[in-house]
């Protein structure tokens, strides 16, 4: 079955398709949400609230994706892959990997992630200092000599005071198809 929340817009052409029985038995779309045209949502997606997803986004089957998420037009995700809460995903890319909360990704085949989403994080609301803090986590996860599970590892323990650090951290650790990769410092851009 397919439950969809309220206030949402389904533009033309917006393609939703039901649960399975292996898979749960249903697709969710959430509350607040904006599907543009063509968007196509496959079987047991669950989709959280307020999120934006622009002309011709694609969705493969089990796919989850967390409030206030932006996924820009002709974006093709993967099966199984999860988008974390506030994320930003820029236009034309495909998505292989799960993208951790808070998080820009952009870039043709295989996205890389591009940093923290400070603008969208701004917009809603976080302050600074809860955006330092998140910055210092990606860096000491992403920039860090240490193997992926090693580098979380010591950043539950430095960020053990932040709740966006640690939701992070936990999805970091919970990924099944593997994380997007940064690009290297020197590819990011300021904001």
């Amino acid at each position: 079955r397919v439950i969809i929340g309220h206030d949402n817009i389904l533009r033309e052409y917006v393609t939703v398709n039901r649960g399975t029985v292996p898979g749960g038995g249903k697709t969710v779309i959430g509350h607040h949400n904006f599907l543009m045209a063509y968007v196509h949502v496959a079987h047991d997606c669950h989709l959280g609230n307020h999120l934006i997803m622009a002309n011709a986004a694609t969705l493969a089957g089990h796919i989850t994706i967390g409030d206030h998420a932006v996924i820009g037009g002709l974006v093709g995700i993967h099966q199984f892959v999860r988008i974390g809460a506030y994320v930003m995903i820029g236009g034309c890319s495909a998505v292989v990997q799960d993208v951790p909360p808070f998080m820009r990704a952009a870039g043709g085949y295989r996205v890389k992630l591009y940093g923290v989403n400070s603008i969208g994080l701004k917009r809603h609301g976080f302050s600074n200092d809860r955006i330092a803090v998140l910055k210092r986590a990606y860096e000491a996860v992403f920039r860090s000599d240490h193997r992926m599970a090693e580098a979380i590892k010591r950043a539950k323990d430095e960020f053990k005071e932040s709740a966006d650090a640690l939701e992070v951290l936990a999805f970091l650790e919970g990924s099944k198809r593997g994380v997007c990769r940064s690009v290297g410092k020197d590819q990011e851009d300021e904001d």
